[in-house]
């Protein structure tokens, strides 16, 4: 294994997913977007340690609402909104397009309608009640889960199904390797560590409400549009968030 390479990888994987200040990269190939992504749960994870580290700070001065919403903004922040804005897309152009042309077209448009403000809105304030209800160190320890693990579902839905937009005008052209299964299974396993330290019945109920996201997320855009796009991905990767942070404070308080 070419560890430069690795390292490279990793790299690029933090400079796509957040806004993080990372070495800079004179030789970008765009190909490394799609091998990156076996350390998008791991550049995740990192998300959800400074997530954590925010919600535990925090917590030391303000409630938990407050504390949670100031952790969820930081969030937003950290990855510049990306994933939330291909939620935002996604709604906006499965809820309202009446074919993929039209569906496609409205999702690259930057305007957000109804679907769209309804979608974010709601998944913003699921995740902040969601972490609201934890004690702090439960709650930094969902965010490491849920962060990584939902990084890894995308993954998983990139390795799945095709790309349904037009390559040409991707912001990011698919590569025709695609992300591979030894890519696939490393990110899902960096992704899903994290889990043991939930305890087994909250760490199978995560895993089964991530997986239901996800594949419903996946299917909805495949009968719709033929497969996914980046901001199919970024859907996903919110949806299975929120999955995640559900399963890690069901029963919390028993």
């Amino acid at each position: 294994m070419n560890l430069a390479l690795q390292w490279r990888l990793l790299v690029c994987a933090a400079q796509f997913l957040t806004q993080l200040p990372t070495p800079r990269q004179s030789d970008f190939e765009p190909d490394w977007i799609n091998r990156s992504a076996r350390y998008f749960p791991m550049v995740g994870q990192l998300v959800g340690l400074l997530c954590a580290a925010i919600w535990l700070a925090a917590g030391r001065f303000w409630p938990g609402l407050p504390a949670a919403a100031l952790t969820v903004g930081a969030g937003v922040l950290i990855t510049g909104g990306f994933h939330e804005d291909g939620l935002a897309d996604s709604a906006d152009g499965l809820g309202g397009g009446s074919d993929k042309a039209r569906r496609l077209a409205i999702m690259k448009d930057s305007r957000i309608g109804t679907y769209g403000a309804l979608a974010l809105a709601l998944v913003i304030v699921l995740r902040v009640v969601l972490l609201a209800g934890l004690a702090p160190w439960a709650g930094a320890l969902a965010l490491v889960v849920a962060h990584g693990g939902a990084r890894a579902c995308a993954v998983m839905a990139m390795a799945l199904m095709p790309y349904a937009g037009d390559p040409d005008a991707a912001k990011v052209r698919p590569s025709p390797q695609g992300v591979t299964w030894p890519e696939s299974a490393f990110a899902l396993a960096s992704g899903a560590w994290p889990l043991v330290w939930l305890g087994g019945p909250r760490a199978a109920l995560a895993v089964s409400l991530a997986v239901a996201a996800t594949v419903s997320m996946a299917l909805l855009a495949r009968r719709l549009i033929g497969g996914v796009t980046g901001d199919v991905l970024g859907a996903v990767e919110q949806l299975a968030e929120v999955a995640l942070l559900m399963g890690a404070t069901a029963m919390a308080g028993a």
